[in-house]
Formats: C-alpha cells, sequence, structure tokens
C-alpha cells in the first residue's frame, strides 16, 4: 500500500511505489504515436527538451546534485551534450512522458474546477533551486562561478517569520544580464504559469525590489546585505506575459516604501496574515480595522504560520487579552471562528481561510516550518473531513458579508 496514513502524505514511500509504475506505463503507451504527444512535445520544446536530459543525466549519476556530475557534462560541454543525448534517449523520452500525463491531468482538474466556479491560486517562488535544470542549463543568469557554484544565495535578514534570518541557499539572478533579453527567462516562467494557474502568488515579492544577498560560504543569514533589485521593469515583463491570470504580491517581511509604491503603480495586492495582530497594539496593520483598502488579500495564516488554534493554545492568558477584547470573546475556544468572523466583514477583496483553520485543527497540522527541511507539506484532509465543517455558520458568514458566489 502507498499510503497507510490518513491524515500525513508519506512522499519517501509513495515515490518507491510511484516510478515503476510509471516506468511500465510509459513502456506499455502508445503516446509516440499520438498527435497530442507530438503538439506537447513540440509546444514545450523550449523548456521539456533541456528538462527530459536534466532529469535522465540526474537519474545516470544516482540523482546527485548536478554539480557533482563529471566535469564535461555538468559544465554543458557540446560533445557531452550529444553523447548523453543520444545515450539516455529512451530515459529522456520517460521524462517527456511523464510531464505529458502531468499536464494531461493537471487540465483536466482545471477544467473541472473552473467550471465550478473555483479559480485555482499557484504559489510561485521569487528563486529556483540550486539543483534544477533552470540553473544548470541557464547558468549565465544565475550569480555563479566559473566552475559554477554559487558565490550568493537567496534568503532574509531576522524577521516576522524568523528571528535568526533564514539562509535560503537559493543562487541568485544576474539581473543586469537577464535584463539585456528584456527579461526573456522570467517571461517564459510567468507565461507558463499563467497557463498552469488563474492567480499566481508571487512569493518574497519584496526582493523584485531589494534582495538579500548572502554570500554563499557563510552558514547563516546575519551576514549579508541588501542590494537594488529590477523593480518594475520586471513586473512590467510580468504583466505583459500573463493574459488574463491575477497577481498577489507576497508582501510579508520588511516592506520598503519602494515596494508599496510598485505594487500600487501595477495594481497588485498584497497580503494580511491576522495572526500577525493578534496581541495589538490597536494600529497594527494586520488587524482588519486597519486595513487600507478593498485591494487586499486577507488570511487567518498562511503555509508557514501555526495553525490558528496551534497558535492560540501557544499563547498564555494574557497575551490573549487583547484578542477577546478586539474580537469580543471571552474564551479561546471562542476565538477561531470570531477571527474568521472579522476577516469575512473585512473590506479586503478576498479572504483566504486554510482548510486546518477552518476544521480547528492545532499544530500537528501545520503544514511548513520555514527554513527547515523533512516532515513538511505532509499534512491531507482524511477522506471523510467535509462533514467536521461548521457549513451553516459558513454559508451565513458567506451571505452576510456578500462574499457568496453571484
Amino acid at each position: 500500500p502507498w499510503q497507510k496514513e490518513e491524515d500525513s502524505i508519506a512522499y519517501e514511500r509513495v515515490n518507491r511505489y510511484r516510478f515503476p509504475i510509471l516506468e511500465k506505463a510509459f513502456h506499455r503507451s502508445s503516446h509516440r504515436n499520438t498527435e497530442e504527444f507530438q503538439e506537447f512535445c513540440q509546444s514545450n520544446a523550449y523548456w521539456l527538451e533541456d528538462y527530459g536530459l536534466y532529469m535522465a543525466v540526474k537519474s545516470h549519476f544516482y540523482n546527485r546534485h548536478w554539480q557533482q556530475w563529471d566535469e564535461d557534462i555538468r559544465l554543458r560541454r557540446k560533445e557531452a551534450i550529444d553523447t548523453y543525448t543520444a545515450r539516455l534517449a529512451e530515459e529522456i523520452e520517460l521524462w517527456k512522458f511523464i510531464q505529458y500525463k502531468f499536464f494531461e491531468q493537471w487540465n483536466k482538474l482545471k477544467a473541472y474546477v473552473n467550471g465550478k466556479g473555483i479559480r485555482i491560486i499557484g504559489d510561485i517562488p521569487l528563486y529556483v533551486a540550486g539543483d534544477s535544470s533552470d540553473v544548470w542549463v541557464h547558468s549565465e543568469l544565475f550569480e555563479l562561478d566559473e566552475r559554477k557554484n554559487p558565490t550568493h544565495v537567496a534568503g532574509v535578514p531576522p524577521d516576522l517569520f524568523s528571528k535568526k534570518g533564514q539562509r535560503w541557499g537559493n543562487p541568485l539572478y544576474r539581473w543586469d544580464v537577464m535584463e539585456q533579453s528584456d527579461y526573456a527567462w522570467w517571461r517564459e516562467r510567468m507565461k507558463a504559469s499563467a497557463k498552469l494557474y488563474d492567480v499566481i502568488r508571487i512569493d518574497h515579492f519584496i526582493g523584485i525590489v531589494n534582495y538579500y544577498s548572502i554570500p554563499a560560504d557563510s552558514i547563516t543569514a546575519n551576514v549579508g546585505r541588501w542590494k537594488k533589485g529590477p523593480g518594475k521593469k520586471l513586473t512590467d515583463a510580468i504583466a505583459q506575459s500573463i493574459g488574463d491570470a491575477k497577481i498577489i504580491a507576497e508582501d510579508l517581511g520588511t516592506v520598503s516604501p519602494k515596494v508599496r509604491k510598485l505594487m500600487e503603480q501595477m495594481g497588485f495586492p498584497g497580503m494580511k496574515v491576522l495572526e500577525f495582530g493578534m496581541e495589538g497594539p490597536e494600529d497594527n496593520e494586520y488587524l482588519p480595522h486597519n486595513f487600507k483598502d478593498t485591494n487586499v488579500v486577507a488570511y487567518t495564516g498562511t503555509h508557514d504560520n501555526e495553525t490558528l488554534v496551534g497558535f492560540l493554545r501557544s499563547k498564555l492568558e494574557k497575551n490573549l487579552e487583547f484578542a477577546y477584547r478586539y474580537f469580543q470573546v471571552k474564551s479561546r475556544e471562542e476565538l477561531p471562528y470570531a477571527i474568521i468572523r472579522a476577516l469575512y466583514a473585512s473590506i479586503a477583496d478576498v479572504v483566504i481561510i486554510p482548510m486546518q483553520d477552518l476544521l480547528e485543527l492545532d499544530n500537528r497540522a501545520r503544514m511548513n516550518y520555514p527554513s527547515t527541511i523533512g516532515g513538511n507539506w505532509k499534512w491531507r484532509m482524511k477522506k471523510n473531513q467535509y462533514a467536521e465543517l461548521n457549513f451553516d455558520r459558513l454559508r451565513e458568514f458567506a451571505f452576510l458579508y456578500a462574499r457568496a458566489p453571484k
């Protein structure tokens, strides 16, 4: 059995079973003879060929980071590219097939939910992983030395999410080089994202204006420094590439006036996380009465936060006194839905309540712990857990505060 746990995903076990089955499906499939597969390969050739080769070579080297491959293919010398492309032709075709099946299934799912009036929000990180086809293929666009090792990496100084700051380790972009092509790589990235999602949330949006640069040989985020990003040049390129898709700017953390100005110029909504305002004071920007305009997306908490119940349970009674007064309740058990109601009643155009908060689950259902590896993104709903939702109360909130579908 792939999954024994009801409320979490066993990624290692799933992957162990999944790939042999995908390989079997590949060898039994007649996809090579279909127009749909040929069209998929042709229309996605600008990334699919490189990705297929990258994944095949990575498998050949026992899934090691591409910087640990043999030098000739690591540095993408033409003779090595030709040799591995011929030698691993069948494996390359397998990875193309896997992508084809993913997009086939995703497009069916998206069409189904769109038909139900549901829009999908996709989370796009500002940076990409160092161990990726993007960096291997387009190394000139990243801050790498002549041996293709990062010289500086991404992160943030101490903020609301982490008192010690965060060293993410992603290679930084060479924005000056990207500008020479009018941000062609970013245009393609966002164009592809707009096909997958109806709304695109750009993670760490503030890094477009000013980004934090940490020397690659530093193990902490304390020695980094801020540098100027591409700003409106990049956001203009993004806006021109996404068609009818919408943007949400993840503007949490240290937000400068320049970031605010850029968001206003582009009309991108920012985010408000109510957990950040729970202890006041009265002028805290994350409290609903302080939202300055409607162009905002309000959350109880994001995937990087504690669940609402977990957050409340972690607080001493004296730290909840402000929340009791603000939300007009007398106990912490009453707080979760009082908080949800306050967000529904706010002027925010969009309100997002994580399923864990609607179900009033504790931190065992938390999605992600920033700056940690392992154990994240594992929570999932149980098969019949929808029945535990308080539909009557949610329906009342939706109609009372004009958030019901029209």
